[in-house]
């Protein structure tokens, strides 16, 4: 995390006290985001950018120019928890972190129950639709992601600067009840044929056709296919919302949005899914963070290619 505070976060006031979703879309437009940076109220902004093949990519990209004031969260440290239980099983790559981890990684540099967080990335929302979702679980609903990321802000002539950002004064934020709830492995395996499951992954992944980061290639059986950027338009924006939603009501089939369970290869693209119903007035579906990273890696799990 690029921050020069130390401080620990005051214990205080809790998520639960913002206001409802209806009041905050998923997703803002650099015009928006500009004109809310320069109010008497700006929101707390975070870079989110990643590269997997090379994990220290964002904070490359970061230190070289970003949003003014905006902090980077790194998806490894910041944004994901250890990869082993208490019991040495395996978590799945990004695993998500304690609430109260996640909660004072954000309180450290500057949140606070009422603020509006936007986050952004370089790479289609992947990472920022992370972000945006973690705020929820965290019971937090005043959050978005910039609609087209970094690009977006660059096209529409917004500033960038390269100063390291500093939280003056530490927030006071911990976690509400929580707007997002996740599913564990053995609650998804009770639940297959019941639940309509989405994988968020490549199509050749989701097949089995290749498999550059996983145990084992295939997916989760009875799973159906949405890759992530099928919700963007040409130009790397999201989709309208009523085309998302007619598109999302076609694969969902009689289960609805409450009925709908979301995974990728680690509960990173799969909140891209996620972020696309809710755009689209779709809600109630669960994340399952683990995603093919840890099914895959637990022999006594079923599997599926084609």
């Amino acid at each position: 995390m690029s921050t020069s505070s130390t401080s620990a976060p005051d214990a205080g006031a809790r998520a639960t006290s913002a206001p409802t979703s209806a009041s905050t879309p998923a997703l803002i437009s650099a015009d928006q985001l500009r004109a809310l940076m320069a109010s008497p109220t700006p929101p707390l902004i975070i870079d989110a950018r990643f590269d997997l093949a090379d994990t220290a990519a964002g904070e490359r990209a970061h230190a070289a120019g970003h949003l003014p004031g905006a902090f980077h969260l790194h998806l490894d440290r910041d944004l994901s928890g250890p990869k082993q239980d208490a019991f040495g099983g395996f978590r799945g790559r990004h695993p998500l972190p304690e609430r109260e981890a996640f909660a004072a990684t954000l309180a450290a540099i500057g949140m606070t129950p009422g603020r509006l967080l936007v986050a952004y990335d370089a790479a289609d929302g992947m990472y920022a639709a992370r972000v945006w979702w973690m705020l929820r679980w965290l019971g937090h609903d005043r959050v978005a992601v910039l609609d087209g990321g970094f690009a977006a802000w660059q096209q529409a002539g917004g500033p960038v600067d390269t100063d390291t950002p500093s939280a003056a004064t530490p927030g006071r934020f911990l976690p509400g009840e929580p707007l997002e709830h996740p599913l564990q492995a053995q609650e998804l395996l009770t639940q297959l044929g019941r639940v309509r499951l989405i994988d968020a992954r490549a199509g050749e992944r989701f097949r089995g056709e290749v498999e550059p980061l996983d145990t084992q290639a295939g997916h989760i059986p009875g799973a159906s296919n949405r890759f992530f950027k099928s919700n963007l338009t040409p130009e790397g924006r999201f989709k309208p919302p009523a085309q998302l939603r007619e598109e999302f009501t076609a694969l969902l089939g009689p289960q609805g949005a409450a009925g709908t369970v979301h995974q990728c290869g680690s509960g990173v693209t799969a909140c891209h899914n996620l972020l696309a119903m809710h755009h689209a007035g779709l809600t109630g579906s669960r994340l399952y963070p683990g995603s093919w990273s840890e099914w895959s890696a637990n022999p006594r799990l079923p599997l599926a290619k084609g």
